[in-house]
């Protein structure tokens, strides 16, 4: 037993207490709400491209592809457009939501004058201004035009099915910017460097003069900054993508894979929320991956909802194989009754009423199995991936979508459905002994009760 403390109390410690106080940042926070508002267009976005694809996971029925090349594929430009205004442009989502939520937070929690709409709108502006791309030459600046196969830069601004810096790469320029800005924009207005207009002006031309200042402050910062960093062969954009394809690359390593869900199970079992604070870091870096892979034929493995399709089957823990055991072969009342309750949710990856029920959290018996669990559904899906069995992830799903369901629609492949089933049931494998002593434990405590 005090072992157990000793485990638990190592956690709370050192785990615990420094997540929590990152869990807490402005930031972070909204960082992770600027995830979720643009988790609805992704998948909007998502499905469009693999309707369009959808055939080749049904490459052995030639009826299906001689179907779609007949009707839909001769409005492949016409409804390919909504996947180009959503995950084609996905940084402008970010980049204004961001902004907006932590514009909210500052105004909020510090009881400042500030309008989330502007500081949205003034992050956009200054995300706009780093997007094209230009050249320091004889003393001279000038945009980049280019006509290169693939690489078409148009004054500055490059395409390819749209401004390329408005896609996926751009979100960790857009997530710095967004911070930067409202900081700028707070520095304003905590300095009293914005113009106020009398209570008689209506609010919509009130709010435009307040954001005035603010936006030449905005405005001359990234044209220094970024005039520096173009002198020097560079610029915003390209500096701050470089530490973020760093860790990009790193996440999928397998490694860096089981970091991930180390540190993830290890915050739920004493209590917090592991995947909100994780995977707000995650996310953006498998919505980038997802398009990658969806555009360039990469083969990316943390990418999109691959989580929720393969790795953690009825929720945080993979606790799908476990829910469906409790409800129907679990011999104790306590483990039959929580398994019967929690099964329909389980089945769309919600899972809360079995950790909180068995319960997992501080729960010993479990805390293992629940940390290991997922380890070894990601690291089925990582060899799978690396042997090429499967494609890769190029469509958002959404995260309650069941097992197989999401895997095939993430994929469009075929394959995919036995792999998510496998590691559900690999999952269940490593719960299997150490749940059936727990339910022994419990029936005859029951039993003593009685």
């Amino acid at each position: 037993m005090d072992e157990q403390k000793g485990f638990f109390g190592l956690l709370e410690k050192y785990l615990m207490g420094s997540m929590g106080i990152i869990a807490q940042y402005k930031v972070v926070r909204a960082i992770t709400a600027a995830g979720m508002a643009a988790v609805p267009f992704t998948i909007v976005g998502s499905m469009f491209l693999v309707f369009s694809i959808l055939p080749q996971a049904f490459s052995f029925w030639p009826i299906v592809a001689d179907v779609f090349s007949a009707s839909f594929d001769k409005f492949t430009d016409l409804y390919m457009v909504a996947n180009y205004a959503t995950m084609g442009s996905l940084s402008l989502y970010f980049v204004i939501s961001m902004a907006y939520e932590l514009t909210k937070i500052y105004a909020d929690e510090e009881e400042l004058d500030l309008n989330p709409l502007n500081g949205a709108m003034l992050a956009l502006f200054a995300f706009i201004m780093t997007v094209p791309q230009i050249a320091f030459k004889d003393g001279v600046m000038t945009a980049v035009i280019s006509l290169k196969k693939d690489a078409v830069i148009a004054d500055g601004w490059a395409m390819a099915d749209g401004v390329t810096r408005f896609g996926t790469t751009g979100i960790f320029t857009a997530i710095i910017i967004a911070v930067v800005t409202v900081l700028l924009y707070r520095m304003c207005v905590k300095h009293n460097w914005i113009i106020k207009m009398p209570d008689s002006v209506p609010e919509g031309v009130s709010r435009g003069f307040s954001a005035l200042i603010p936006g030449f402050v905005v405005a001359f910062t990234i044209i220094i900054l970024n005039g520096i960093l173009v002198a020097l062969g560079t610029d915003i954009f390209e500096v701050i993508s470089i530490p973020f394809s760093f860790v990009g690359n790193l996440t999928n390593t397998w490694i860096g894979i089981v970091i991930i869900y180390l540190l993830t199970q290890a915050l739920w079992i004493v209590g917090i929320h592991g995947a909100n604070i994780i995977f707000a870091f995650v996310n953006p870096i498998a919505l980038a991956n997802m398009a990658t892979n969806a555009s360039e034929g990469t083969r990316y493995i943390v990418a999109g909802e691959w989580s929720n399709m393969f790795v953690i089957a009825g929720g945080s823990g993979a606790t799908l194989g476990l829910c469906i055991w409790c409800a129907f072969r679990a011999r104790s009342a306590q483990l039959s009754a929580i398994g019967k309750a929690s099964v329909i949710p389980a089945i769309f990856n919600i899972n809360e009423p079995l950790i909180f029920g068995l319960p997992i959290i501080y729960n010993p018996a479990l805390a293992i199995p629940f940390m290991t669990a997922p380890i070894v559904s990601a690291s089925i899906y990582y060899a799978v991936m690396k042997l090429n069995l499967i494609h890769a992830v190029i469509g958002q799903v959404p995260w309650p979508t069941p097992v197989g369901i999401g895997a095939f629609l993430g994929t469009t492949d075929l394959k995919a459905i036995p792999v998510a089933l496998l590691c559900t049931v690999a999952a269940f494998l490593v719960y299997w002994p150490f749940i059936r002593h727990y339910d022994r434990k419990l029936l005859k405590e029951e039993g003593m009760e009685a």
